[in-house]
């Protein structure tokens, strides 16, 4: 027979005792307080007040006191990693020689791959360059995507050239976010392009979701479900490109699987294009410039595979404005927001900008971002307008899917690398009748917005691109390290100060203050 277990005493207590105990300890502490008041005893230390200016020799004072600061520092610092290396010594069970060799050659192999994660750093221009060089080579089509808004600035002529120079490929304008520019726009640069490589017109899904959350939601069917059909869900272009080509694949005697390659510059929307063909989120994509590092292969059709690829690097010989709307300059730190901002506002008439965003006169770039902050309540402490963001949301809508701005399409001359007899080997293959009727059922499908509501902007032409760097670290001539050498330590003062031997130890010396 086993006793009871006995019970803890209940530690609760009537609420009269509890207040009791409470004034009871609040006189105490008073009590206490007027005691220590009475002593002239304080809590508060008193604050060091330094050394006062009109002291004499007030510079080497204050030298030799952060000397000695320094050196106690030293002396604790150093008794703290002796008492944390005892520690250790302590802890370990057993020597590092006493351990098995499997161990030792685990901790090795770990160790040269945290090495090499390190080495290769995915946003380094030379490691995109080599990503697209590799999606250029593995692809038998190459599809250029262009922003419909400004196609001739999304053109890169080193980009197309070294396609071309490969042999054996195929090059493809796909012409997207053809939803934000005037349909008669649209019309005019299919004409202009179409006299070099096949176009294709797109629109692609903003609102395509991942294949989990797809499958959660079939799981649940409301018995009113209404099918989205909103600008930003639907998707144009996806059937005309797919169905030209699984056409192209079938006809090529090769058995395996067509490699087509999607190149670009930066946020032109090669991931939107190829998650619109595959219809769930294959590849990461967003408003954000660059999210795509290194190449991706995505089966659409057994005999087809689109390979997505980082965006093309611009040169920074290019002008401002391409810069601002194609590099990664902004993302990297190279280039302020602000100054991309006043670029884009110099290209564009100021009436139009006023009336698209509903703003009253400005007179610069400064002032607009001002009134564009208080407008949609980007305010900081004190009612202060937050320019700083107002710039990076005004970027992202330029560059992003939501902007909507026009370039007139101007007929030039085949350019230098482009030839009569190229241009009909590029179109050879090509069901190009489809690919007009396919074309012609995407403009009858698209919501295009009135000439009116869109901003006109002046074109730059092609952006010229990167598609090799080669990064040669400086190596320091002997002249250079001797120049380094006879640097002086001090700084010395060209002053001829002549005094008597009386008054030479009362002198003050300049150089005192610049050791």
């Amino acid at each position: 027979f086993l006793p009871a277990e006995l019970k803890k005493a209940s530690k609760r207590v009537s609420c009269s005792k509890r207040y009791k105990i409470q004034k009871k300890v609040r006189e105490h502490t008073r009590k206490l307080r007027k005691e220590a008041k009475k002593k002239g005893v304080s809590k508060r230390v008193k604050k060091d007040p330094g050394v006062p200016s009109s002291a004499p020799f007030k510079e080497e004072v204050l030298r030799e006191a952060e000397q000695r600061r320094l050196q106690v520092e030293k002396k604790r610092q150093a008794a703290k990693d002796e008492r944390a290396k005892k520690r250790k010594k302590e802890k370990e069970p057993a020597s590092t020689e006493t351990e098995p060799k499997a161990k030792k050659l685990r901790k090795d192999e770990k160790g040269k791959r945290s090495e090499k994660r390190t080495a290769t750093d995915k946003s380094s221009k030379q490691f995109l360059c080599s990503e697209l060089n590799k999606v250029i080579d593995a692809s038998d089509v190459v599809i250029e995507v262009l922003d419909a808004r400004d196609p001739l600035g999304c053109r890169c002529p080193q980009l197309e050239e070294a396609v071309l120079q490969r042999g054996n490929k195929k090059l493809l304008f796909v012409l997207n976010k053809i939803d934000l520019v005037p349909q008669e726009n649209v019309e005019n640069w299919i004409q202009c392009l179409q006299k070099e490589f096949p176009v294709v017109l797109f629109k692609a899904s903003m609102q395509i979701q991942d294949k989990t959350v797809q499958a959660k939601k079939s799981r649940i069917v409301a018995s009113n479900q209404v099918l989205d059909k909103s600008r930003a869900a639907a998707c144009f272009g996806s059937s005309c490109l797919t169905e030209l080509l699984s056409n192209y694949a079938a006809n090529t005697e090769n058995d395996a699987s067509l490699k087509v390659g999607i190149v670009g510059f930066p946020n032109v929307g090669k991931s939107s294009v190829i998650n619109s063909m595959k219809g769930i989120l294959a590849c990461n994509s967003g408003v954000k410039r660059g999210i795509t590092k290194s190449m991706q292969e995505v089966h659409i059709l057994k005999n087809v595979k689109l390979i997505d690829s980082p965006g093309v690097v611009a040169l920074p010989s290019n002008p401002a404005a391409s810069m601002a709307l194609r590099s990664l300059q902004v993302e990297e730190g190279q280039e302020n927001v602000m100054d991309a901002v006043r670029t884009l506002l110099k290209q564009c008439d100021q009436k139009q900008i006023m009336l698209q965003y509903n703003l009253s006169d400005y007179r610069n770039s400064l002032e607009f971002l001002t009134l564009f902050a208080k407008k949609h309540g980007y305010l900081q402490k004190g009612g202060v307008a937050n320019t700083e963001h107002a710039a990076t949301v005004f970027l992202a809508d330029w560059t992003g899917a939501k902007m909507s701005y026009h370039c007139v399409a101007t007929e030039k001359s085949l350019p230098a690398y482009l030839s009569e007899a190229v241009v009909a080997e590029m179109q050879k293959g090509w069901d190009l009748t489809k690919l007009q009727k396919g074309n012609e059922e995407t403009l009858k499908g698209v919501k295009f917005p009135n000439k009116a509501s869109s901003i006109g902007f002046t074109s730059k032409g092609p952006t010229a691109g990167v598609l090799s760097v080669i990064e040669d670290k400086p190596v320091a001539t002997a002249t250079e390290t001797d120049t380094v050498q006879k640097k002086p330590n001090k700084v010395q003062f060209a002053v001829d100060i002549s005094l008597s031997a009386a008054s030479a130890d009362d002198a003050y010396d300049f150089n005192t203050d610049f050791k």
